[in-house]
Order: structure tokens, then sequence, then C-alpha cells
């Protein structure tokens, strides 16, 4: 398995960072529709929700109950939902999330009952990934050179890991904290993969009520339609600024990439806030483009 992944690798990979500032003339809502990620200028307001916040990302990182997140030796402090933020993405204290990002998300997504889940705090060192305990060498050999890519949602579950839908986010909304090189352990997305996937979970689903759902061992044809996306899909990796945000279609495949050697970031580490609420029509999930 792990010679496979290899020989996937060394065919399939490609590696880009995307530039800055994209071209304004490719309207937001049609890169999300065909690229299946968009991204938005420096923006006063988010400006304004990220200081307003930065003491209590900070305090979440360092909090003694979210100790366990840190993983690969030290070098990915993962904070699932570590942000003490309520339903409007206010910490104590600080103002509601808002800006150009979260306009768009009400107005051309259509999401306007919006309720924020808690944040995941992603903070990311040089170095990573490092082996983790318990983890197969081919397990960590996908990390490292496929980025963990995943599909948000599919969870493994029981004594033989096997893959279940029993998450349903409406996007994903990623809010870089800290200044960072591009080679700092970026998020990646196969564009495009969200209508392979899309097309695979509306084939597979669409005849079961969404109760049924959870229910389904996705596992093998999940991992064959993630190899198909590794073939017919071009890798790309994001890299945005503090005051910028990027916007990822909810069935796109995504992952982290390793820290490149001589990339450099803020003395805390790249520190990236990522939103991911739930959406509660679960029709719409499934069959919405």
């Amino acid at each position: 398995m792990l010679g496979y992944w290899k020989s996937v690798w060394r065919r399939y990979s490609l590696r880009m960072t995307v530039p800055a500032r994209p071209s304004p003339r490719v309207p937001n809502a049609e890169r999300l529709n065909v690229r299946g990620w968009c991204r938005f200028p420096v923006d006063s307001v988010l400006t304004h929700w990220i200081d307003a916040s930065r003491k209590a990302i900070d305090d979440s990182i360092r909090a003694p109950e979210n100790a366990h997140w840190l993983r690969y030796g030290g070098t990915w402090f993962a904070g699932v939902n570590v942000l003490p933020n309520d339903g409007a993405g206010c910490v104590p204290g600080g103002p509601p999330l808002a800006g150009d990002a979260v306009a768009f998300i009400r107005t051309e997504l259509g999401h306007t009952d919006l309720v924020w889940d808690r944040a995941q705090v992603s903070v990311c060192h040089p170095g990573y990934p490092q082996p983790m305990a318990g983890e197969s060498d081919a397990v960590f050999t996908f990390r490292r050179d496929f980025d963990a890519a995943h599909i948000d949602g599919l969870l493994k579950d029981g004594p033989a890991r096997r893959r279940y839908l029993r998450e349903h986010h409406a996007f994903i909304l990623g809010i870089p904290i800290s200044r960072h090189d591009e080679g700092a352990a970026p998020f990646t997305i196969w564009e495009g993969s969200h209508h392979i996937i899309g097309d695979w979970l509306r084939q597979r689903l669409r005849d079961r009520t969404p109760q049924a759902w959870g229910a389904v061992d996705l596992t093998d044809e999940y991992q064959a339609v993630r190899r198909d996306v590794f073939a017919r899909c071009r890798r790309v990796a994001i890299h945005a600024r503090p005051g910028e945000a990027y916007l990822v279609h909810r069935h796109a495949l995504h992952g982290m990439a390793r820290w490149d050697d001589g990339a450099t970031a803020e003395p805390g580490g790249r520190i990236i806030v990522y939103f991911r609420p739930p959406q509660m029509d679960l029709r719409s999930w499934l069959l919405d483009p």
C-alpha cells in the first residue's frame, strides 16, 4: 500500500501556490462554483474582528484543557472547536464575525440565518508533520505526502475505523491570524473535486433519508473516489494574510501541506481560524451545487 501511494504521488502531484490577489475579473461566486474555493481581499471589518479576538485565540491555544490538541511531535495544534465564540461569532467582549466574506455567505450562498460553530484554531510549527504514536507508516506517509486529504464529515468509527457521513458542514471559512510564508503548512485543495465528490454522494445517498446516511459504510468508495480526484484534479496550496479570508466548498477534498524547509511564521506559529457551521437542511447539503 505504501508503494502504491508513492507511485500515485510521483505521477499526479502538482504543487502550486495561488497568487495573493487573483484576478478580480472572475466573480467569487463563479470561482467557488468552478474551483471549489474563493478568496476575499483584506477587509477592515474582518481585521477588526481579528484584533478584538486575538487574546481569546491565544488563550485557547495555551489553555490546559486544550493541551491534548497538540500533536505530531508538538508541530500541530489541531484546536477543533476551542475558540469560545457564540453563534454570532463573538468571543467574550468582542464584535460579531462580519465583513465581505460573511456578507457573501449570507447573500450568495443563502445562509441568512447562519449560526456560527465554535471555531477551530489551527496552529502549525516548523517540522510538521512528525510521526505520532500509534499511527501506522502508511497513515503518516499519506499525511506527509498527500496532506492527509479528506472530506469533512466522513468520520472513522468502530474497531475497523470505517468511514460514515456523520457531520454536514455548510462550508469552510479560513481566517488567517498570523503572518506566515507560503510554505508554512498551507491549506490545500484539489480544485474541482467538489463536483466529483458531490456527484458520488448524490448517487450513493439520494434514495435514502438523511436519517439513514450515518449508517452507510462509505469507506471503500470514499478511497476510490479520492484516488480519482488525485488523478483528475489540480492540487493548489492557498496562502493568505491576516485580513484576507478564503471560503471552501463543503464537498471539496482538502488537507494541510507539510511545513517546507526554510518557511517562517510569527513566533506563535502559523495560526488560522476555521469556521465550519453545520447545515441544518441536509437535503440541500447533498443536492445543492
